[in-house]
């Protein structure tokens, strides 16, 4: 298979694999998704060749992205992308919560929808701040 790409383009995908990779494999410790690890080998690999030797680097025989790569601020995107999803999951669990668990279906869809809204309001204005558990 060939897919040509501007070297941006080619950049940008980078950015996209370690993104993905990180999410599929940063938490599984030893039991990782292999060959997602060897589709991202195999396309840092390709950086040298694409005038881009700064961005992989060969760790126990492996080619990875390399440090200057991930200290170079995608970890920043991951973490905004980490932060919007935990305050919205976080506000549909405490929605759900407040309507007792129920299923929900169209009859009270909109009340859930209200009830998200509100406690992502409450995040956006002071966070988990006002959080608080009865021991």
């Amino acid at each position: 298979m060939e897919v040509e790409l501007t070297r941006k383009q080619f950049r940008r995908l980078l950015d996209m694999v370690y993104i993905g990779n990180w999410i599929l494999n940063s938490t599984r410790g030893e039991d990782r998704f292999k060959d997602y690890d060897e589709v991202e080998s195999l396309l840092f690999g390709r950086a040298a060749k694409e005038g881009m030797p700064t961005l992989a680097e060969v760790y126990q025989g492996e080619v990875i992205p390399s440090r200057a790569f991930a200290e170079g601020g995608i970890h920043e995107a991951i973490m905004e992308y980490e932060n919007n999803v935990f305050f919205e999951i976080l506000a549909e669990d405490l929605a759900r919560r407040d309507m007792a668990d129920v299923p929900i279906d169209e009859t009270n869809m909109d009340e859930l929808n209200r009830r998200i809204d509100a406690y992502i309001d409450e995040f956006e204005a002071h966070g988990t701040d006002n959080i608080t558990v009865d021991c």
